[in-house]
Parts: structure tokens; sequence; C-alpha cells
């Protein structure tokens, strides 16, 4: 039985990053995945996927709706989803064959098919071969997780999907149920929104992105029930049936008791994500799970059993792959007697719908329910010159700070390429910035990121330059 320092299960965003990691710091390692291509659900149906999806739908919408007002006119413009298809999976392939290529590059040993711990120090790998065992002085579980669906809602994976199935159409739906206004339901259903589809969003909760702070919601909202997408807030699902190739959806006000049903010809269920440990045999070592089914760690990401950590979706905290990415690098270099840190606080949540979602830090409810004295700095794109020049007036910066110290307490942006600028948030709350620290700070004119410096400066009595 060949032995490893570090045996990863699961080659997803965080195990793929842990055990590239791990070689750095020369350990030998071994990297376990049930499927044939590496990358986990982030690379193959989850991220990377869905944002091919969400580039080609917005370049079909700007040619149908925008060019024009930029004097560009064009002859018919004809959609075919099957072609976008064939190029979101070879962009796929493309990526996912690259982390092959890291992992010859750094000499990881992979191991195609399921992992199961047989003891403590020992995994068993069922694949299309047979059985291999190998052994691991570390054993880190980093097997992501599994959409989630409701009590009494059947997925048949062809016309109730989940966001899965959804990346694989090769069709635009004439009418898209989608059930849950989170990121990944808002994210698919704007995809085929710009493609043509009627889409329908139920939502239990009273505004979409639950999770992020409520203006930024709000605005979103606002923003997609203008492009067409209706919302029905404050909902809760009571059954989904599938008649031939249509479905039919009911649900119930909350407030009011009143049944709402919609048909469409696919229900997209996107209510969220689960642990995924089946058959990982945490029972033959003594590990259990929580009430949500996630392993169990400590603030090092250790097990009950020391040599064994767990991380990404598979364990508690935010299902974001750059999440799944630090808590890998944490691993490894712990493994190697290093001294790393993870502040959870700052790791961005991003929504890549266009106009893009972007925040770190506190929201403004949960400075409220802390009892924090602070303030707040707001500034809209409508009143920056890169945003009008480029005609992507839509949304604001809004940059939360103590109002005694002036530290930067959260930031959230809702507009034109803030998955991107949330990165200088990020930087600046790490190393506890002020907003008048940012407010200081030349920024390049004109571009995107003046807005973050104008609502830095909103936030210090008031002094925004440009609005």
């Amino acid at each position: 039985m060949e032995q490893f320092d570090l045996i990863v299960i699961g080659s997803g965003p965080g195990g793929y990053i842990a055990a590239i990691r791990a070689a750095q710091l020369k350990l030998k390692v071994a990297i376990v995945e049930r499927y044939n291509t590496l990358g986990g659900t982030c690379l193959n149906v989850g991220c990377i996927p869905s944002k091919a999806w969400l580039d080609s739908s917005e370049r079909y919408h700007e040619t149908v709706h925008s060019h024009a007002l930029h004097g560009i006119e064009v002859g018919e413009v004809r959609l075919n989803v099957k072609k976008m298809s064939e190029r979101v999976a070879k962009v796929v392939s493309g990526i996912t064959g690259g982390v092959a290529f890291l992992m010859k590059k750094n000499k990881i040993t992979v191991f195609t098919g399921h992992g199961t711990f047989k003891d403590k120090n020992t995994v068993m790998i069922t694949g299309d071969k047979g059985v291999t065992e190998i052994g691991g002085k570390h054993i880190i579980i980093a097997t992501g997780s599994k959409p989630s669906t409701l009590p009494g809602i059947t997925l048949d994976k062809e016309r109730i999907i989940s966001s899965t199935e959804a990346l694989k159409l090769e069709i635009a739906p004439k009418h898209l149920i989608v059930i849950g206004g989170g990121v990944i339901g808002l994210e698919l259903g704007s995809v085929y929104r710009r493609l043509g589809s009627q889409v329908s969003v139920i939502e239990f909760a009273d505004h979409c992105v639950a999770s992020m702070d409520q203006d930024l919601g709000k605005e979103l909202q606002k923003v997609l029930s203008k492009d067409g997408v209706t919302f029905h807030m404050g909902h809760g699902v009571t059954s989904v049936l599938r008649k031939g190739d249509e479905v039919f959806v009911k649900a119930k006000g909350k407030e009011t008791g009143q049944e709402l049903e919609l048909v469409g010809d696919y229900c997209l269920v996107a209510v969220g994500r689960k642990a995924y440990t089946d058959r990982l045999g945490l029972e033959n070592i003594g590990l259990g799970t929580d009430e949500r089914g996630r392993v169990i760690v400590d603030d090092h990401l250790r097990t009950s059993i020391p040599h064994i950590y767990a991380i990404g979706d598979v364990i508690k905290g935010a299902m974001l792959a750059h999440k799944a990415e630090e808590e890998g690098v944490f691993v490894a270099e712990s493994i190697a007697g290093q001294k790393p840190h993870i502040n959870y606080n700052l790791i961005p949540g991003v929504v890549y719908t266009w106009p893009e979602v972007a925040a770190v830090g506190f929201t403004e409810q949960e400075v409220k329910a802390k009892g924090l004295d602070y303030k707040v700095g707001k500034f809209p794109f409508l009143a920056l010159g890169r945003a009008v020049a480029s005609n992507e007036k839509t949304g604001f910066i809004k940059v939360i700070a103590d109002r005694k110290t002036d530290e930067i307490l959260g930031v959230h942006m809702i507009g034109p390429r803030v998955s991107d600028m949330i990165a200088e948030a990020v930087v600046a709350m790490e190393y506890r910035a002020s907003a008048e620290d940012i407010g200081r700070i030349s920024h390049a004119h004109p571009t995107y990121s003046e807005g973050f410096k104008e609502a830095c400066l909103a936030a210090t009595e008031n002094r925004a330059l440009n609005a």
C-alpha cells in the first residue's frame, strides 16, 4: 500500500489548491476524485460554466438591446443556444485540463474513484479498475456540496432541474420558474432572461440575496424586474408537479395566505446546497456530522481526529470557492508547521448578475444588531464619469464605518465590474483602513474604482466630491 504525507479527498478549489500548496511545501501528496475530470463542482458544474453562460448571454443581450445606443447597427441577430452550450463545455474542458496539468507539474498523484475511509489512516478508492488502498499521515476531506431541494419536491433532472442541469440546456426555456432568490437562482435566471425566456422567481424571504445587505437585494430586484424578471417574494412553495412538458408550481404567501400557481416548461430549484459526505465512511472512523450534515471541525479545521481535516462546502460557513481555497492553503501550511490565518469576515461575496453585486464585512443590519455606532457613505454610479461614458449607470457603492474610529466595517457594491473592485475593499479592511484613508488615496480617472473613494469620502463628513 502506497503511503503519502497527505491525502486530499476531493479535487474542487479547496482540494486541489490544498494539494498544490502541500506539494510546494515538499509533502508527498495524493488527491482522490470520484469523477474523471478534476475541479469539483466549481469548475465543472458551478462557478466556471455559469460565468461562461453569463458572459455569452450578456453579449447577446447587448447586441440586441444596447449596441444601437453606441451607434453600432446590426442586422438580423440569431440565437444559437446549442453553440453557446458547446462554448461553455469547451471553457470547462480547458480549465479542468489545466488543473490536471498542475497536478503533474507539482508531482501530485491522482487517483480516480470514490474515496472511503477504511480506517483513520487508510482510504479505499473504488474505481473502474477495482479497489485501491492508500495510506496517509494526514488527510483532508474536501468533498464539497450538492444541490438541495425542498421536502416533497423531486428533481427529475429533465424539467424539474438543479443548477447542474440548468447549465447544460441546449434551448432557452419558454418560461423558467426559479425557486429561490439567492445567488444561484438569480444568476441562472438572468442568463435565460437575457436569452429571451420568461423568468419567474419565487422566494420565501422578503428580499432577494437575503444573506447580503438589504440595500443590495432591493436594488438588484429593482434592476432585474426592469429587465423583465417577475418576483414573487414572501411565498413558500407547496408543490411542484410535472405533466408532460409542463411544470406546475404552487406557492402560498406567508403574510396573505393566498395561493399562487405558475405554469412553465422548466423549474429550477435553487434553494441552496448541502454538504456531500455520501459513502465517505465517516462512521468507520468515528466522525459525526452536525444537524446540517456538515463535518465538524475546530478553529484549526481539524476534526476530532487530529490528523484529519475538513475544508470548503463540507464544513460550516459560506459555500464559496475562494473560501475553500483559503482553507486549503491554511491546512496545508498548518501541516507543514507554519502559522497561517483566515479572517472569515473578510471573505467577499459576489453575485455575477449584471449589474454585479459584491460585498465584504458587516451588513448594515449586522452592525445595528451588534449595537455599534456607525455611519454610512453612499455613492451612485450615475455620478461617475466612467460609468456614464460606458452607459453603465445603475447601482451604487455603500461604505459602513465606525463613527468614532472611522474604521471601515463593511463595503457593499452593486454596479459594473464590482466583482473585481471588491478586492480593494478587502485589502483596505485587512489592514484596518479608515474611510478617510481610502478617500485620500489617488484613484485613476475616469475609472469605476473612483466610486469606492467617493463612497469613503461620503462616509467622512459627507465629503463626496462628485455627488
